[in-house]
């Protein structure tokens, strides 16, 4: 009896020190985030002390950006950065939402795996090749077939006109936006159909049986149920669209200048990848890297945003 009690209180010491190990294994992966997270924003924001020194909150205000004559204002390439992102959301949400409830609601079941697969590998396409395509492809049809009619008729519009006076040469912010939105549908899409796939049969089933349409299951049975979910890919796929890099590259022109939608101009990523390695100045590799900071808050201000409307949105439900 001694002997199996000793071998049981053995047994338990042992649980209590494997389970104290995986506490701290666990703790140590999410400090290993936060200090990574703490670390990059530490980093580049010492590295841009003297650009932040130098110009202050011209740098921010500011669109000037001279590396002859060490003159540097960022306001362009957040200008750039941000309204491309938002023409990437505008154009991806509707079909990413139209392609999840597609094949949720709408496929036939043979329909539905090809679809998802490809939707999948869209995901995995290197953003290069994207930038490319964008370049040799979409830039001279945009060029031929769509800017001209959209440079002389939306031009007259009024408020918003001066956004398409500009020549239709197929290169700048509205071409950045569109490959943008082509990149990040797969993701946007990807998070909708996995969570509208939550949604319990029997609440769907029930709506129809009470004579709902399709539509009507969609709106008032699907959405609010994956509501937060849902507002949480689409944030997703913002963060992924402030930082890209390489397509912007490709086919936004990168004039550090602000410009309309469709006059060439520049995002922070995409300065950042073609002056950096040419920075011969401490106080333009500064620059560059304050901008790099910029970033990081911009998109930490994006997440928290969404963080915030999830929030929120839990408190409704739970009310």
């Amino acid at each position: 009896m001694a002997s199996a009690t000793s071998q049981l209180d053995h047994l338990a010491r042992g649980d209590a020190r494997a389970d104290r190990l995986f506490r701290w294994t666990v703790a140590a992966a999410g400090f290993f985030v936060l200090i990574s997270l703490i670390g990059a924003a530490l980093t580049m924001a010492w590295g841009g002390r003297e650009a932040i020194g130098t110009f202050g909150w011209s740098f921010l205000t500011s669109d000037n950006w001279d590396p002859g004559n060490l003159v540097f204002g960022g306001l362009a390439p957040i200008v750039g950065t941000v309204i491309t992102a938002g023409i990437a959301l505008l154009i991806a949400v509707p079909i990413s939402f139209g392609i999840a409830l597609f094949l949720t609601e709408v496929a036939p079941p043979w329909l539905r795996g090809p679809v998802a697969t490809a939707i999948e590998l869209l995901a995995g396409i290197p953003s290069i090749i994207y930038g490319m395509w964008g370049l040799f492809i979409l830039v001279p049809f945009l060029a031929e077939y769509v800017y001209p009619s959209l440079s002389e008729y939306g031009s007259q519009l009024p408020i918003i006109g001066a956004w398409f006076d500009g020549p239709p040469i197929g290169i700048g912010m509205l071409t950045a936006g569109i490959v943008l939105s082509i990149m990040i549908i797969p993701f946007i899409a990807s998070v909708m159909r996995e969570v509208f796939l939550t949604v319990p049969t029997r609440l769907k089933e029930s709506a129809y049986a009470l004579g709902s349409t399709t539509f009507e299951v969609v709106w008032d049975i699907v959405l609010p149920y994956t509501r937060s979910a849902v507002i949480g890919g689409i944030f997703l796929g913002l963060g992924r669209a402030l930082g890209e890099t390489m397509a912007v590259t490709f086919v936004l022109g990168n004039a550090n200048r602000l410009a309309n939608l469709l006059e060439p101009s520049s995002s922070i990523a995409a300065t950042i990848a073609n002056e950096f390695g040419e920075a011969f100045a401490d106080l333009h590799r500064s620059s560059l890297l304050a901008l790099g900071f910029v970033l990081f808050i911009v998109t930490f201000i994006v997440l928290s945003i969404a963080k915030l409307m999830l929030m929120s949105l839990k408190r409704r439900e739970g009310k």
